[in-house]
């Protein structure tokens, strides 16, 4: 006890002279203390004070206490504890925030009310350019714990009292509050900072897992988000297969709920176990492989990943599937790859009595599920009628597929419709591969140049037609499809059952709707509305929106027989508008072999035009086109008495073009 007088003591009078004098011998006090005071008269700390002076109101401290709740939740039995070690002695153990308010106080009530004067209520600001070196200020500026004991402190009316303070840090090593022990000198213990610090590291571990706690559950709620709104099914095992839990997709596809499905294992719904097991048993993860799994409604085919659940160690704790049925996987590949249909009964141009007959029959089968057969010759549009087709009927949201049957090797037409597994031939993809029933499933299947398909194929296609199921080659389970066909031809399948190369059978099978699609010559009032369109698709392409059709160019173009039919009468307004030199088609611009080609006949379709060879003496329908022009151009210009100006405003040309067309018709 003498030793403690005379330590104080000796603090006391090193105090006095650096009050009075500001001076300080070197080492006197120690760095930390030393630096402390020099700050504090910098910062004009009224010795004689130490009293703080700044304290929030109650709507403020109110805010402060919400933000720090944790903190002053989880210190608080901290601090009930630490008080417990030294109850009835006088002490009082404080919390304070970061900037050095006082959040909360525990210990002796009556003396923290007899110590008003060093205002220790609730949000007093103890920081050490307030009040000046304390254990409470002092370690939130060095970062550590430290102690201020009698007459190291500042201000003299803290002289009484030793303060035990440590700062308090969160996970990131940001400081966050401060816990303090305060006493009087001569009851404080050795070991008082060593409590006060042990009660921190005490604090900042129950923060530390009270903050992996709300992140565990952030991360389960995340989890379980994910879980309910993924568009795949998910399916939780535990490591001997059992199920956990499935997710509101899962719950649809195998038609139970979470509860029924929670404790059924694994091998009551999944045929090929392989995957699986090895997934369970060595944590061997699998990606996009086919299942087939068993639900409510019989078997369901479906695409399969599945990873596995690992502990801290590595060991395999369970898995986790993402299965998602095989249709709708080939759905959206048919999506993104352009299997779909892109034209409607609106995008038919034409009003002709024979292209309307067809388009009736069109609309009247999108509204049936019947199979339909599609006549004509090449080029009429028998693709883009299969589209509107399909767009106006109840499977237009589901895949629309094509494949032309005259276009793929005999060899290969069976894998393409019906698909193959892994090793049914040499060169077979690995995993196999589906065909185009398949894909098509819940949807149409297009088979264009059916009358191309070999004979024995045509079995196939017949049984599929009739049983609507498919096997893949080198497999041994059929598949159900739900495909409706839609077939086209410019060859006639009566010719060629007659001939023995199609089978009488399948044509009954596919001629239940049959639409014959009229050639362009049997409605060529149709081609001014054709030209119109193409010229602005095909202008717009060039830059040129602006261009125009002179008189003529329509009834030039009617003249001609079109046995390419649409598409080449497209390919040819695409070559005129490639080909144009002024603002205008013009008769200049019509290709050569369309001008010099024989009048068409109605009843018999013309052959396409060889050469310019022609009979001695006709005429050509380019010369009386010609003539034609030029009888125009001379009675417009006799009108207006040789005005090139008024003339070509009223032929509907710049002046250029009538110069050009005079000096070519030799006027």
């Amino acid at each position: 006890m003498a030793q403690l007088e005379g330590h104080t003591t000796e603090r006391w009078v090193i105090w006095d002279r650096f009050i009075r004098e500001g001076t300080l011998e070197p080492g006197a006090l120690g760095p930390e203390l030393e630096a402390s005071w020099h700050r504090c008269r910098a910062a004009g700390v009224d010795p004689l004070a130490g009293r703080s002076t700044v304290i929030l109101g109650s709507a403020e401290y109110a805010a402060l206490a919400e933000r720090k709740q944790d903190l002053i939740r989880v210190a608080k039995p901290f601090m009930e504890n630490l008080y417990s070690l030294v109850a009835g002695s006088s002490f009082v153990v404080l919390l304070f925030d970061e900037q050095g308010y006082l959040l909360e106080a525990v210990g002796d009530q009556d003396r923290i009310l007899a110590s008003q004067d060093l205002n220790l209520n609730k949000g007093a600001l103890w920081a050490e350019a307030e009040v000046g070196t304390n254990g409470a200020g002092t370690p939130l500026v060095l970062g550590r714990p430290f102690q201020v004991s009698g007459a190291e402190h500042y201000c003299q009316k803290h002289h009484r009292w030793t303060c035990s303070g440590a700062p308090i840090f969160d996970p990131r090593g940001k400081t966050i509050g401060l816990l303090d022990m305060t006493g009087p000198v001569d009851e404080t213990h050795i070991h008082t900072l060593g409590l006060v610090m042990a009660a921190v590291e005490a604090i900042q571990h129950e923060l530390e897992v009270g903050q992996k706690n709300r992140e565990l559950r952030l991360l389960n709620n995340r989890l379980s988000s994910i879980i309910l709104t993924v568009t795949d099914g998910v399916l939780v095992l535990d490591v001997d297969g059992v199920l956990d839990q499935i997710n509101p997709v899962a719950e649809r596809l195998l038609g139970v709920s979470n509860q029924q499905a929670a404790g059924k294992r694994i091998t009551e719904l999944v045929r090929d176990l392989g995957p699986i097991r090895e997934l369970l048993a060595w944590g061997r993860e699998f990606l996009d492989r086919e299942l087939e799994l068993t639900s409510g409604r019989g078997a369901l085919q479906c695409i399969a990943s599945g990873k596995p659940i690992l502990d801290e160690s590595g060991v395999v704790k369970g898995a986790v599937l993402f299965v998602n049925p095989i249709n709708k996987i080939k759905g959206l590949i048919n999506r993104f790859s352009g299997a779909q249909a892109t034209f409607r009964f609106e995008d038919i141009l034409g009003q002709g009595e024979a292209l309307q007959r067809a388009v009736q029959l069109g609309r009247l089968a999108a509204a049936n599920e019947s199979n339909v057969l599609l006549t004509g010759e090449s080029g009429t549009g028998k693709e883009m009628f299969a589209h509107a087709i399909h767009n106006q009927s109840e499977r237009r949201k589901g895949p629309f597929v094509a494949i032309n049957c005259g276009a793929i090797p005999r060899e290969l037409i069976a894998s393409e419709l019906f698909g193959y597994q892994e090793g049914a031939f040499t060169g077979a993809a690995r995993g196999g591969r589906p065909g185009k029933f398949e894909l098509a499933s819940g949807g149409t299947l297009f088979l264009d140049e059916i009358g191309d398909m070999p004979l024995e194929q045509q079995i196939a296609l017949l049984r599929v037609l009739q049983d609507r199921t498919i096997t893949r080659l080198g497999g041994d389970r059929p598949f159900v499809v739900d495909v409706r066909i839609i077939c086209a031809t410019h060859k006639d399948l009566r010719e060629e059952i007659r001939k023995g190369t199609f089978r009488q059978d399948l044509y009954y099978r596919l001629n239940v709707s049959m639409i014959k699609l009229p050639p362009l010559r049997e409605h060529p009032e149709d081609i001014p509305e054709l030209l119109e369109a193409f010229l602005h698709k095909f202008a717009a392409r060039k830059g040129a929106a602006d261009l125009r059709i002179d008189p003529g160019v329509s009834g030039a173009l009617q003249g001609y027989a079109w046995p390419g039919n649409i598409r080449e009468f497209q390919n040819v307004v695409e070559r005129m508008i490639h080909s144009v030199r002024g603002t205008a088609l013009s008769l200049e611009d019509i290709p050569e072999e369309i001008l010099r080609a024989p009048e068409p006949t109605h009843l018999v379709p013309a052959p396409v035009a060889s050469g310019p060879a022609r009979t001695a003496g006709s005429v050509s329908l380019r010369e009386q086109l010609l003539e034609e022009e030029r009888e125009q151009i001379q009675a417009c210009l006799r009108t207006w008495k040789g005005n090139m100006t008024k003339a070509a405003q009223e032929l509907g040309m710049a002046r250029n073009t009538l110069y050009r067309k005079l000096q070519k018709l030799g006027l």
